[in-house]
């Protein structure tokens, strides 16, 4: 399907999916179900007001959440309005989220209250002037640029609003007006900004279209054979590319109903597959891994499961195996993408034998050239690699190059039939339970400790998470700070799949001549 080609954006798909799915269930969020029919209105009203509080074309719009009904709206809402989408982390600390702010300079944020324990407005204050109300500036002194913040409950503090409030101010603007606003979105302006951290250490925001944005979710509903009586489970942060685009623009593609969960309680994912005949569950290995270890995973009713999506990992054959026999999911896919490229490159296809779904992350999608550098480097070329990073040239001429070829930074093999194999990574990235940490953010942190002179971050194996942090450490001297007190203060200052869960100490770290920390020397070391 050109998906690109048929819709041209994102608020014309909304309106089509509810013109084709109408009275279908579009959204199940606990007791709230909502049909498509009732979806696009939701969206509509919150594009007018979005446009009420003064949002234009171009403007980006910020949402800080986890993964419930609000979110969708409020995403939608804010691209129908003619706004660029920027998702937040919802691990960030204020400091990490206040940087993507500033950086976009977004103008509107959504915002949810407090998650997991933690008051994402109190956070955000500190973080960005706390103790000051809004004046001419904007709620928060600290970024100038943000004139409103929306808290995705019944109650705000008073320099906020209240999703409630937020909503009503758009009842004053025409629906023609709105509709137009959604009308005049171009199929190659920037749907949205997903940030990425790089070795800078600094996040980097890849944009991306509405063109392509559904061009790529197309064929992956496709080739994942993704069908209106599909239920799907999204776990998968829709912060990420894979939860909001092969989550909620897929199942808008094909009718599918979108079954948000904010948080992995694996209780939870079962009491859902079980109770709303969940049929198609994406998601990173462990959290497969998690549901068929859990004990009570033979007391529910996992029968209308057919379909996995995985990536992000090394997916063992032992567990396509188990999916298959243990739960009878008929399809199970493997795929490797990356923010820069919209989130996917390559995707295995049904039918696939169990060995090359569990060693490989399949062969390029349609329209996609991949090739192997002369160093491995896996390169990507299509007409799905975003236009550069917001407002960065430099890092975009070093992932770019002049012809066309996305550097991804992975070292990879291709097989006689094209299947791609990721073995290593020329970056030093590594993934924590399906999430991307980068030891040169991770270090920058640490190196902020009064009492770290010296600091490196590796990827070593965890059998939960698949790897984790270490850090090697040079105390200050004098100093007698434990492992324990760093890993305690760095659980304060980032995100928590960020932090490093070992910490071993050094008198120095191993470097070459010119001074760089040779990070082989330190993977080869035993690990506790």
């Amino acid at each position: 399907m050109r998906g690109d080609l048929e819709f041209g954006s994102i608020p014309r798909l909304v309106a089509e999916s509810a013109r084709r799915y109408g009275d279908r269930e579009a959204v199940v969020d606990g007791r709230t179900r909502i049909s498509y029919t009732e979806l696009a209105e939701r969206v509509e009203r919150a594009a007018a007001a979005c446009i009420a509080h003064g949002v234009e074309p171009g403007d980006r719009v910020a949402v800080w959440a986890p993964n419930t009904a609000e979110w969708i709206t409020a995403a939608l809402g804010a691209v129908s309005a003619g706004g660029v989408l920027v998702p937040l982390n919802t691990r960030f600390k204020g400091v990490e989220a206040a940087y993507v702010l500033g950086r976009t300079r977004a103008r509107l944020l959504f915002v949810t209250g407090t998650f997991l324990g933690t008051s994402y407005v109190a956070s955000l204050r500190r973080a960005a002037g706390s103790g000051q109300v809004r004046g001419a500036d904007g709620p928060l002194p600290g970024l100038p640029e943000l004139r409103d913040v929306v808290v995705l409950a019944e109650d705000a503090p008073p320099d906020f609003r209240t999703w409630k409030e937020f909503l009503a101010a758009g009842d004053a603007v025409p629906p023609e007006r709105v509709r137009a606003r959604a009308a005049a979105v171009r199929p190659d302006a920037p749907s949205d900004i997903m940030f990425t951290s790089g070795t800078t250490g600094h996040p980097k925001g890849a944009v991306i279209t509405h063109a392509q944005t559904l061009r790529v979710y197309g064929v992956w509903s496709e080739l994942a054979g993704l069908a209106a009586e599909d239920r799907c489970l999204i776990v998968n942060p829709f912060f990420h590319t894979f939860g909001y685009k092969a989550g909620i623009i897929a199942c808008l593609l094909r009718g599918a109903t979108m079954v948000p969960q904010s948080v992995f309680n694996v209780d939870t994912a079962l009491a859902n597959i079980s109770t709303e005949r969940i049929s198609v569950l994406p998601g990173p290995p462990t959290l497969h891994q998690a549901v068929l270890d859990h004990p009570a995973c033979g007391q529910h009713d996992l029968s209308a499961l057919r379909l996995v999506v995985t990536g992000a990992a090394v997916v063992p054959l032992e567990l396509v195996e188990r999916l298959r026999h243990e739960l009878g999911i008929t399809d199970v896919l493997t795929a490797y993408g990356l923010t820069e490229a919209s989130g996917t490159v390559t995707m295995c296809r049904r039918g696939d034998p169990p060995e090359v779904i569990a060693s490989t992350s399949g062969r390029a999608i349609p329209d996609t050239e991949v090739a192997i550098a002369d160093n491995g480097e896996v390169l990507v070329r299509g007409y799905h690699v975003m236009s550069g990073y917001f407002e960065d040239p430099g890092e975009t001429a070093k992932a770019i190059d002049e012809e066309g070829w996305l550097h991804t930074g992975d070292i990879g093999e291709l097989d006689t039939d094209g299947n791609l194999r990721i073995t290593d990574r020329i970056k030093d990235m590594f993934i924590v339970g399906g999430f991307n940490a980068y030891p040169a953010e991770i270090e920058r942190v640490v190196s902020r400790h009064p009492d770290v002179l010296d600091v490196a971050v590796v990827g070593v194996p965890d059998p939960r998470l698949g790897e984790v942090g270490k850090a090697y450490v040079v105390r200050r001297p004098d100093s007698t700070v434990t492992g324990e007190e760093v890993i305690a203060w760095a659980r304060r200052e980032m995100a928590n799949y960020k932090v490093p869960r070992q910490v071993e100490f050094l008198p120095q770290l191993p470097r070459n001549a010119s001074g760089k920390i040779l990070k082989g020397a330190l993977r080869a070391r035993p690990t506790t």
